[in-house]
């Protein structure tokens, strides 16, 4: 289901991008005056104004409902590796922190082995302080 709102959002996105590029420049904001052409009629900037404003409502559905169906199964987590389920206890008392190996645990023991001091297995030359 998502795989097929994509490509229809992606094919919106890219009838989009012609039919606004497509478009007379009016403002000359770019110095160009957008001279008589092969679309330079009034029906047809009618035309392309109606077709972008419909893409333009399509894209905008498809980007909602994408961004809905991203979240619908979503089940909270936790970074520090403590279930997200984990809540306040009925007393009202602090919760204690997960014992178990969280990421904080881990990355505890990392540093504390970085630390740790190595014994030289050889001569070694003398640093300046």
């Amino acid at each position: 289901m998502q795989t097929v709102v994509i490509v229809i959002h992606l094919m919106i996105v890219a009838v989009m991008i012609g039919a606004v590029l497509l478009q007379k420049s009016e403002g000359g904001g770019l110095g160009m005056g957008g001279g008589a052409g092969f679309m330079s009629s009034r029906g047809t900037a009618n035309l392309l104004s109606r077709t972008t404003a419909i893409l333009a409502a399509g894209f905008f559905l498809t980007s909602l409902f994408l961004s809905w169906y991203a979240g619908y199964n979503r089940a909270p987590s936790s970074i520090i590796g403590a279930p997200a389920s984990q809540t306040q206890p009925a007393g009202g008392g602090p919760i204690t922190p997960p014992t178990s190996g969280g990421i904080l645990d881990t990355l505890k023991k990392a540093d504390e082995q970085q630390q740790a001091p190595v014994a030289p297995s050889g001569p070694q030359v003398p640093r300046s302080q």
